[in-house]
């Protein structure tokens, strides 16, 4: 019971982590609004925290080689907290950043070490793919629950509530994290060595070719979903909420079924990319009414809540050997492109418009769909 329950505090953890990260996308205007910036300028938010999650996964994974895995994941959290406080206190937007930068430090060590925990919780393969599941379930759960939670919140009392309310909830999870983890000491330390190894493996180099234009391609459009819902849907506050609890709840799907497939079919990261660009293609000519984007973000939502777990399955495959420093290239090469994307659909939008940047990333997703494709049919 107690195995399952760490797996739970880890899960709870990686929520906390992605509900913070991605709480902009849903506050995007209040919080331009309040320090008078454009929202390609407020796309920042997502920018930092992957260039800097990027370089913490190995430069904080090193660091911590040798340390009880138990310590590394509390310690995180509550620098969690403290970039949440800092975030809700902002005076001006570099504070905002700076509580950002302190996030993306947290992103990249948690990630790098907590998403490949499974193993070591629970015993049993079949028991260990149901874990992993659970723990990956975390990036939907961000936002079918986080995100639509904040945006009601930061409505009602303002988008620096919504951080205070994550600063709370990340004070918990280092309550569960200790109380549940048992020790857990470094199996294998990850060195430098052993990260420059992996990058001579060719799946492990078309794994970052995927992950380079899939990420970019969706963080691109979706750091951008609110400003185009509500200039070419016409939705209100309450309707942008609501649709994007549409698109968390179809992710919730995505990722039971990706992680069901993931590891028995190699298609369902084709799949599930070319869902997503098929969907994003099509917001800006069926995405003009209600009903038409709830389809679409539905059908997106589903298709990238499979695609974390997918792709960490891609790099842990290509490296069965060392686990932890293949979580590592994905959690690195994950962030870095997240920031990629969020500051290239700035410069569309703000040179454009949303539905350009839906044009450009599903294109762009297309052509990533196509790489896993060649990429899996070479590896049979």
């Amino acid at each position: 019971m107690r195995s399952w329950l760490a797996v739970v505090s880890v899960m709870t953890g990686i929520f906390a982590i992605v509900t913070t990260e991605i709480l902009p996308i849903g506050l995007l205007t209040p919080i331009g609004g309040t320090f008078r910036i454009s929202d390609g300028t407020a796309g920042l938010m997502m920018t930092l925290p992957g260039v800097i999650a990027a370089v913490a996964a190995p430069v904080v994974t090193v660091a911590v080689r040798r340390v009880d895995r138990r310590r590394v994941l509390c310690g995180l959290i509550l620098a969690l907290a403290l970039a949440d406080v800092l975030n809700a206190l902002a005076p001006g937007y570099w504070a905002v950043l700076a509580a950002r930068v302190v996030l993306g430090v947290v992103v990249g060590g948690f990630w790098s070490v907590g998403a490949g925990l499974a193993p070591r919780l629970v015993a049993g393969e079949g028991r260990q793919a149901r874990a992993n599941t659970v723990i990956f379930s975390a990036v939907p759960l961000g936002s079918v629950l986080g995100v639509p939670a904040g945006v009601l919140l930061g409505h009602l009392a303002g988008w620096r509530a919504a951080f205070g309310a994550m600063a709370v909830l990340s004070l918990a999870v280092f309550a569960a994290l200790a109380a549940t983890l048992p020790p857990l000491p470094p199996e294998a330390p990850t060195r430098l060595a052993v990260l420059r190894g992996l990058l001579g493996i060719r799946a492990v180099r078309a794994g970052l070719v995927v992950t380079l234009l899939l990420v970019t391609a969706h963080f691109g459009t979706y750091t951008y979903v609110t400003p185009f819902l509500e200039d070419v849907t016409h939705a209100g506050p309450g309707a942008v909420t609501a649709l994007l609890l549409v698109y968390g709840t179809a992710g919730v799907v995505g990722n039971v079924v990706g992680g069901a497939w993931a590891g028995r079919r190699r298609a369902t990261f084709t799949a599930a990319i070319g869902l997503l660009a098929a969907a994003v293609l099509l917001l800006p000519a069926l995405g003009t009414t209600s009903s038409g984007a709830a389809l679409l973000l539905a059908a997106w939502g589903l298709a990238y809540g499979a695609v974390p777990v997918c792709a960490q399955t891609w790099f842990v495959r290509a490296a069965p050997h060392a686990p932890e420093a293949a979580t590592v290239v994905f959690t690195s090469s994950f962030q870095a492109t997240i920031s990629l994307g969020a500051l290239v659909g700035g410069a569309v939008v703000d040179a454009s418009s949303p539905s350009t940047v839906m044009l450009l990333g599903g294109c762009v997703a297309l052509v990533a769909a196509a790489v896993a494709h060649v990429s899996a049919t070479r590896e049979r």
